[in-house]
């Protein structure tokens, strides 16, 4: 038996989520599928990140132990066969023995897109929120330094999650006209829920006026989550890289 790493990229529209759900259609079901057809045995996986329903990933992580029956440069063409079009296992590789998708990654990018155009565009609409609005990308910058740092984000997360703590470092957050699209750029040591999401709302509310940029800090500090912009679509979202040591 041996311990192998994954990396993968997914559509995540037609799907609850990465991790298992008692009656949803998820990432980690496909894929555990997948593999236990391909090692004739049942396999289950660690991913490195919940994503939410709707929510995509360019590239995502996860670990298993498996049988040393399928050489890891052969697996993803192995699995293939097995899986829908809108998963991809790109590469395989051998890893030792502790190796954790989740708790040795040392941060992960998100990338969110917004589709400012007047017409949504029908190839893309999957994969960015159609917001048919001017948006001031200086502004959204200058709000976008505030979060830089170690912040208490409990402002920015939904209600229904019972995490702890509520710190996270924030050392990138870009935001980055691309045409008519306006894609924001974030990299943290973790993430609460929905706080990317209702960031992106944020900056765009800021773009557009409806939020001061210099009253940013305060809204932060004041951890009130009434303070901060709507919670931005999931179809924007994309987990963009996984960071490893």
């Amino acid at each position: 038996m041996s311990t192998y790493k994954l990396t993968l990229s997914y559509d995540g529209t037609d799907y609850c989520g990465f991790q298992l759900q008692p009656n949803g259609r998820t990432i980690q079901g496909c894929l555990e599928d997948a593999l236990t057809k391909v090692y004739k045995t049942d396999i289950k996986i660690k991913g490195c990140s919940r994503t939410d329903a709707g929510v995509h990933a360019r590239m995502y992580v996860c670990s298993y132990i498996a049988p040393d029956c399928v050489p890891a440069d052969k697996l993803p063409l192995a699995v293939r066969a097995y899986l829908p079009e809108d998963i991809c296992v790109s590469k395989c590789e051998l890893v030792p023995d502790e190796f954790h998708a989740r708790y040795d990654n040392c941060g992960k990018t998100y990338c969110y897109t917004i589709n400012t155009a007047m017409f949504q565009d029908v190839f893309t609409r999957r994969f960015e929120w159609h917001y048919p609005k001017k948006l001031d990308v200086e502004k959204m910058q200058k709000a976008a330094d505030c979060f830089l740092g170690a912040h208490d984000f409990s402002g920015f997360m939904s209600a229904g999650s019972n995490i702890i703590g509520t710190v996270r470092t924030v050392t990138r957050l870009d935001v980055v006209r691309d045409g008519e699209r306006v894609k924001i750029y974030i990299r943290a040591d973790g993430y609460l829920y929905n706080m990317v999401r209702i960031i992106a709302g944020t900056l765009a509310m800021v773009g557009n006026g409806k939020i001061n940029p210099d009253d940013m800090a305060d809204i932060i500090a004041s951890c009130d989550r009434t303070r901060a912009g709507i919670t931005a679509p999931p179809e924007g979202l994309t987990l963009y890289e996984v960071h490893y040591d």
